[in-house]
């Protein structure tokens, strides 16, 4: 570089550190300067040399000295070069070249770096990635920027692969620049360690940072430890390799202290590790190396300050136990960009060095070797003078797998030892001819990534194995033969089973480090082991422990449970409510929309408002009886609480808890399209809010949090101070805008519906008039309410393969769900598409069969295809599920089996876009989709298709034709309606009830009930309902019937319906005396009537049954329950004349009947009716729901009920609620048990069906009655107001 470049470079260089600055940041100095150029051939060493001329001091950039670079004796993986940079210096990237003039070079390789030239660490990118791209020749140079600076003086690189048809041949260059820092070491005894006091004065600021870097080999230790004001202190300290955040209560050393945090793993791999602690007001910020996470802290540190840092030890009036201490180095150790080390060693009297501290960094050589793979194994020689009888083995291991074999040796007389792991306990077996002479095994838990040490004992007779140090477990033996080693030790596995007939491994592989090898004592040198001077192995990193914590940070989502081997990561889901290989995607619909359109009847349901966002799931109970779908969140006190007068008490206040958490109420509120809540004070002498211009006596909070002061009541507006009667003109006194606000001595109320979003849910309610005599009131707070799902119906119409819409970018870096439904006509088309530089999603309808989704996260494309045995172009909703994670990519097509593909174990994982979002189409405008597609959803968050295509040119908002995918919930002759967002089963034609039809209708008889149905003329009817449809004409011939109804009794014989004429003709279906059904017709006055039984017996016996009977002029039909179906042929003309009347149970009108007919009509009926179907008439139907427009007439008790339900449980919300502990299970049953067996008693007690007392009791059939009991909503069916009976 000359002189000119420098100046300008140094300009540019302070201009960006001006900026930076201006913004509160520093700016970075250029740190790319060569690095090895000017290094002494000293500096360069490698595995071999193929001459003195390919040796590798001749490895420099662009140099044709010697062989024009180096090359070992041997091209094999075990070859490495390593350079010495002479200081710990910063290296931001590395530049390889081929042997010059030679057709030698790599195509990829590896980093090491290292401070003292062992223990060496593998650089990885994006935490995955371990090799670095190569040259495709010998002269281009390929220089690659590392994605963090490594730190290190030694820099070691391994080749991988190199060109096929050459050997490996390599120059290189490092680039960075010098590294500058303050160093102390501890030596972990009970005083060593740093004090600094901060100076009294104000208060600081309220943002503190304390940041340092520290390496060790012991993994545990306190690292700091911070003491403020009033005994409250927090710590820093290592435990098992990772380092914990605690706070303790009091200086003592001895107090329990309470775990705030955890994060990293495998500090103890003496290598640098930052930290870094932030505080805040409220919380602080952890970071450690990489990773940082947020801590909330307890409130009475929100006022903390720091008094004392003690680095290294717990510093207090008692003497600390040395095994709490930090052994080790640390690094740059500032306080709020304070240097700590260097007032240290400036002796500056706030800083104090207690015991054994020394400024430089004192590390221990400590040589590890690595066993990556099912070829990995270390063959070392016995004993040169084996001791008679002996052995003595010892050994540190550490792995993440539960099995594999650490050692095994010939017994010099025949026989094999061998100690491995199994089910993470060490064993021991020797085998001797096939049998098993003896079997030891100790110690557990032993995969748990911790270093481990192992000693194998055998003198005099007497065999012990121990682990850690009999801290971990001893086992012993005496066996009858001696114990000694053979040759040969194997270590880790065998060589290939052609290679050796002397080790055999039926064990698992073993997968991890070791260090610390000893025979007869005696240590094993490692470097000479590398050198090829000791013993032999394959496929072994030596000097460096390559094991990787796949569990922190944790991959799994949602808390679900990280575990690992040597080579994966595993999410154990279980109860978190989410599944997937990374615990990402929640199980749970969203909402009891949701639920509602996958067939779901009413019950309680686990909803996941944002999906696989970070709202937990809450669980609900939805209620479906309706048109529209509410969704109800109760919370501890909806009931009518009565209050008596309080003199002198200040007013009541009460406060609700609701039974989901805060995050999740609001979401689910936000979310729906209506809320509101029942809000009633019902009073006597007592006033509620005076006037508009006076203070209130009484207030509610509302709204988010603790909520804000509302002064309305229900049904008024917000801000109003005014009750439902002052909105409406008609309060009891017109001066007051509340009929509480007249204070009169009679009982009157107040209420009415919140319905304002923002002003709910009721959080608190405060009544302030109780306290003068004779005052009495009664409140009631009833549960929140919402119904609509903004996300479910939202959808856009794609009118032409050129039309799309465009959204933000998408940001699914490490995992990425979609979801949404489609319907086309078209046989191809892309749903979505996002790309990156590189990287991109995309998935497509890529045939009329076919789903794909494909992206690339740097790896090379990769696609996953679902397909349809059916045809997906069928103008019908299907449902779209992809994801994308760290692990594999999967997709799902409506209820089709989940299609999965594997990520690759290494390789990049990062989804890395910046183009626009697109839907419906691509960037380039080609391979659009047109159709429409719905409930679009990415990483839980609903995209708002209609309002983009409002202002979308080819895109049209929403989308109808719903029945052609829903219609088919609508069962038992329910007819689909459609509605602009979604649609909705009109039951006017079905016997039965409810939102898709399928409720059945049913009612207890006694002798005395009678139900007579009146078929009237055409013009009666339309008189008194224009509504319902058309009557069977009086004077009109029925030439056949449709006769369907379930019935319960142990009555015999029974009459269970009867139809007459106006010519004296009937049809009569009864159970005669011997429990047998027989159906009875008189279709010619002067004819006696002819009687059809059945073969079926036992019709009495309390079971419910159901019946069929369909008749075409003379030729019946007769199936009863699944038995086989019975046909019968009339005599008559087949002519039934001017039909009359259908009645169920007592027959009043008996003087068209025969005798004995007449006699059993008369009885009446005692037993369960239930879905009572004749032609398209559902008499009983119209007599329980709707009387007052159907010409129906009840006498005596009628009382509706579930008799005729022959599965009273709901299968899918038991399975949604499983997650359940068993304790909340049980509470939860026994409240819904005991609040339908309430009001099933209170129900069973009113004299007839349409009685309509006070309290506590549903109006179904009322549209003025507007407030449900707490409980309704969750145990009474409600019928659609739509609907019609005839």
């Amino acid at each position: 570089m000359d002189l000119w470049t420098k100046k300008v470079a140094g300009i540019i260089a302070q201009v960006a550190l001006l900026l930076c600055s201006s913004h509160g940041t520093t700016g970075e100095e250029v740190c790319d300067s060569a690095l090895v150029s000017n290094l002494q051939p000293s500096a360069f060493r490698s595995s071999s040399q193929l001459s003195s001329s390919h040796g590798p001091g001749f490895a420099k950039l662009n140099r044709r000295e010697g062989a024009g670079g180096w090359s070992p004796h041997t091209s094999d993986r075990y070859q490495w070069l390593e350079v010495d940079l002479g200081e710990r210096t910063k290296i931001t990237a590395v530049a390889t070249q081929g042997r010059y003039g030679s057709s030698d070079w790599l195509t990829s390789y590896l980093l090491m770096f290292s401070d003292t030239g062992h223990n060496w660490k593998q650089y990885w990118q994006e935490d995955s990635i371990g090799s670095f791209p190569g040259n495709s020749n010998a002269d281009s140079v390929v220089q690659y920027k590392l994605q963090q600076p490594a730190i290190a003086r030694f820099l070691r690189l391994i080749p991988l692969d190199w060109n096929p048809s050459g050997r490996i041949g390599l120059r290189l260059e490092t680039y960075g620049c010098p590294y500058t820092s303050d160093v102390v070491s501890l030596d972990g005894s009970s005083s060593s360690s740093l004090v600094y006091r901060l100076s009294p004065g104000p208060k600081r600021a309220s943002r503190e940072v304390v940041s340092l870097k520290f390496k060790t080999l012991r993994n545990y230790g306190t690292l700091m430890h911070a003491d403020g004001q009033a005994g409250l202190s927090l710590s820093l300290e290592l435990e098992r390799g990772k380092l914990l955040l605690l706070n303790r209560q009091s200086r003592s050393s001895y107090s329990e202290p309470w775990r705030l945090a955890s994060l990293g793993s495998l500090l103890d791999d003496q290598h640098w590790h930052h930290v870094a602690v932030e505080w805040r007001s409220s919380h602080l910020n952890l970071t450690v190396d990489k990773h940082t996470e947020r801590v909330q802290i307890p409130a009475e540190f929100n006022h903390w300050d720091i008094k004392q840092l003690s680095i290294g030890a717990v510093y207090s009036q008692k003497p600390a136990t040395s095994k709490r201490n930090f052994q080790g180095c640390l690094e740059n150790l500032l306080y709020n960009d304070l240097n700590l080390i260097e007032l240290a060693k400036n002796k500056d009297n706030q800083v104090t060095v207690m015991g054994n501290v020394t400024f430089s960094c004192a590390e221990p050589v400590s040589v590890a070797v690595t066993f990556p793979g099912p070829h990995s194994f270390l063959q070392l020689p016995g004993p040169t003078a084996p001791t008679s009888g002996g052995v003595s083995v010892g050994f540190q291991f550490r792995t993440w797998n539960k099995g594999g074999l650490l050692l095994n040796f010939d017994l010099p007389q025949e026989g094999v030892v061998w100690l491995y792991l199994s089910e993470a306990r060490l064993r021991l077996q020797i085998h001797k001819a096939g049998k098993t002479l003896l079997e030891l095994s100790t110690g557990s838990g032993l995969n748990d990534g911790q270093w481990h040490s192992v000693e194998l004992n055998s003198r005099r007779g007497r065999l012990t194995i121990s682990v850690d140090k009999e801290e971990g477990g001893v086992a012993h033996a005496s066996p009858s033969f001696p114990v000694s080693v053979g040759s040969q030790l194997f270590f880790g596995g065998c060589p290939a089973e052609e290679d050796s007939q002397e080790c055999k491994n039926p064990f698992n592989i073993f997968q991890g480090c070791m260090r610390l090898l000893t025979v007869e004592n005696h240590p094993v040198d490692l470097i000479m082991v590398q050198q090829r001077l000791l013993g032999n192995y394959s496929h072994l990193q030596i000097d460096m422990c390559g094991i990787i914590d796949r569990c922190s940070p944790s991959r799994c989502e949602h808390g679900g449970r990280c575990s690992q081997s040597w080579t994966i990561f595993h999410c154990n889901c279980s109860g978190s409510g989410y599944s997937g290989a990374t615990c990402h995607s929640s199980v749970y619909e969203q909402s009891c929309e949701a639920y509602k359109h996958n067939g779901n009847a009413s019950g309680h349901f686990y909803i996941d408002v944002d999906g696989s966002g970070p709202i937990k799931p809450q669980l609900v109970y939805c209620n479906m009886t309706e048109e529209n779908t509410w969704m109800v969140i109760q919370h501890n006190n909806t009931e009518l609480t009565r209050l008596r007068p309080s003199p002198g008490v200040n007013p009541h206040s009460v406060h609700f808890n609701y039974s989901t958490e805060e995050e999740q109420l609001l979401a689910a509120m936000s979310q729906s399209e209506h809320c509101e809540q029942e809000l009633s004070y019902h009073c006597r002498k007592s006033r509620l809010l005076n006037t508009p211009e006076g203070s209130p006596f009484s207030w509610w909070l509302g709204g988010p949090g603790s909520g804000h002061l509302q002064t309305y009541w229900g049904g008024a507006q917000p801000s109003s101070q005014q009750c439902a009667c002052g909105l409406q003109g008609d309060c009891v006194d017109p001066q007051h805008y509340c009929n509480c606000d007249a204070d009169r001595l009679e009982w009157t109320e107040d209420s009415g519906l919140l319905i304002h979003k923002e002003t709910l849910p009721i959080r608190s309610l405060v009544l302030g008039d109780i306290q003068r005599p004779g005052s009495e009131a009664a409140y009631r707070v009833g549960p929140l309410r919402c119904h609509g799902d903004k996300s479910f119906w939202n959808a856009a119409f794609f009118d032409k393969e050129t039309s799309y819409l465009h959204f933000p970018t998408f940001h699914g870096e490490l995992s990425a769900d979609i979801s949404f439904l489609f319907k086309t006509t078209a046989s191809s088309g892309v749903f979505l598409e996002n790309l990156g530089i590189k990287d991109f999603i995309r998935i497509e309808l890529s045939s009329s069969t076919q789903v794909v989704f494909s992206f690339d996260v740097g790896n090379g494309p990769l696609e996953v295809h679902v397909g349809s045995s059916a045809p997906l172009n069928d103008n019908r909703w299907h449902r779209i599920r992809a994801e994308r994670n760290v692990k594999e990519a999967s997709i799902r097509l409506d209820e089709l089996p989940v299609v999965t593909q594997e990520a690759p174990a290494d390789g990049h994982f990062h989804l890395q876009l910046n183009s626009q979002l697109f839907i419906g189409g691509t960037a380039s405008r080609q391979k659009g989709f047109r159709g429409c597609i719905r409930s679009l959803q990415l990483n839980g968050v609903t995209l708002d298709l209609e309002e983009r295509a409002k202002i979308t040119p080819g895109v049209r908002p929403g989308c109808p034709g719903h029945c052609s995918s829903y219609g088919s919930l609508c069962q038992n002759q329910g007819r689909c309606v459609e509605r602009a967002s979604g649609f909705h089963c009109d039951c006017g034609l079905s016997a039965f009830t409810g939102v898709f039809c399928h409720t059945e209708v049913s009612a207890s008889f006694k002798s005395e009930t009678s139900v007579s149905y009146t078929f009237k003329e055409p013009y009666e009817l339309s008189r008194n309902s224009s509504a319902l449809p058309s009557s069977i004409y009086s004077d009109m011939t029925l030439r056949g019937e449709n006769i369907s109804l379930s019935f319960r009794t142990n009555q015999s014989p029974a009459l269970l319906l009867y139809v007459s004429s106006y010519y004296r003709e009937y049809l009569a279906l009864l159970i005669n005396k011997h429990d047998k059904l027989e159906v009875r017709y008189k279709l010619d006055s002067s004819r006696e009537a002819e009687v059809l039984t059945s073969r079926v017996r036992s019709l009495a016996n309390g079971q419910l049954h159901t019946v069929t009977i369909r008749r075409l002029t003379d030729s019946v039909s007769l199936q009863i329950d699944q038995n086989a179906r019975e046909d019968f042929n009339l005599t008559s003309d087949g002519e039934f004349n001017t039909v009359k009347s259908l009645t169920l149970g007592r027959v009043h009108e008996s003087d068209d009947l025969d005798q004995d007919l007449a006699r059993l009509g008369s009885l009446g009926f005692t037993g369960c009716l239930s879905v009572v179907r004749f032609n398209s008439f559902s008499p009983l139907k119209a007599a329980l729901l709707h009387p007052d427009t159907s010409p129906v007439v009840v006498t005596g008790p009628l009382t509706q009920s579930n008799c005729g339900c022959s599965a009273l449980a709901n299968p899918y919300a038991a399975e949604n609620t499983h997650h359940l502990s068993g304790v909340i299970a049980v509470v939860i049953f026994v409240i819904v048990t005991s609040l339908v067996i309430t009001g099933r008693f209170l129900y069973r007690r009113k004299e007839t069906y349409r009685n309509q007392e006070v309290k506590g009791v549903k109006q179904e059939d009322s549209q003025d009655f507007t407030f449900n009991n707490p409980a309704d909503s969750q145990n009474t069916a409600s019928e659609n107001p739509n609907e019609y009976f005839m």
